[in-house]
């Protein structure tokens, strides 16, 4: 049995793989492992595969938990020049977050073609890969939840005191719904335009993933929704 942990830096997303099938799969917030590891996770495990951009204090409990519950060293992905058919573009690929690196490789391998992947996390990431496998470049941009937090941290008068359910880009006639239709109207802006270049044969597969990928997915129409998408890539990256 293999245990597959993506770790971002608001959610800890695992599945348990036998035989390359899926078994189990869950999540918790990743500020939760300073105490306790899901309890969900079996008893015998052989192996286990990590994505982690959560730093090394959480790399250092991760390693700790699986030599003692396991007696097992957990395999740590790490962002490489090139891998599984995929080039970096970066000059110093351990600049790149794992988990995008992870994301290329998964989707680049799964169509063989030019595809973009946008992962809809904490922090929302674009990137470019060509038809040959060369990453042509990225985006990062704030996540939507980053968006509101850091406007309203750094904003005397900008006020959200409003809860608003629904997604709408209309122009707000109060501050809550300014501040939410403005971040939900750059979030439609940026799907609008990845739509267009799908649509517009710019590139020839769309993959989405991360926490606000489902909404990112219903608003598109067209793309591939992938919640594992990270996790596919750690058996590119470590076999």
């Amino acid at each position: 049995m293999i245990l597959d942990i993506d770790v971002g830096n608001t959610l800890l997303k695992w599945r348990t793989v036998e035989a390359g099938v899926v078994q189990d799969r869950g999540r918790c917030p990743t500020r939760e492992l300073t105490t306790a590891m899901p309890a969900e996770w079996p008893a015998q495990i052989e192996r286990v595969r990590i994505s982690n951009v959560a730093g090394p204090v959480v790399a250092g409990l991760l390693l700790a938990y699986c030599e003692a519950r396991w007696s097992c060293q957990p395999e740590f992905a790490v962002t490489r020049h090139q891998a599984a058919g995929v080039t970096n573009s970066y000059s110093d690929p351990s600049r790149m977050g794992v988990d995008r690196w992870l994301a290329m490789l998964a989707a680049f391998n799964d169509c063989n073609r030019a595809c973009c992947i946008v992962d809809c996390g904490s922090a929302i990431t674009v990137d470019y890969v060509e038809q040959d496998g060369q990453h042509r470049g990225g985006f990062i941009i704030p996540g939507l939840r980053l968006m509101s937090e850091s406007l309203q941290r750094n904003t005397a008068e900008v006020l959200v005191d409003r809860t608003i359910d629904r997604f709408e880009t209309a122009p707000g006639r109060h501050t809550s719904a300014a501040v939410t239709h403005g971040i939900n109207f750059a979030f439609q802006a940026l799907q609008e335009k990845l739509t267009r270049e799908l649509e517009d044969d710019a590139l020839d597969a769309l993959y989405i993933t991360g926490g606000d990928g489902v909404l990112f997915h219903q608003l598109a129409g067209v793309g591939q929704l992938h919640p594992d998408l990270v996790m596919e890539g750690l058996c590119w990256s470590l076999g």
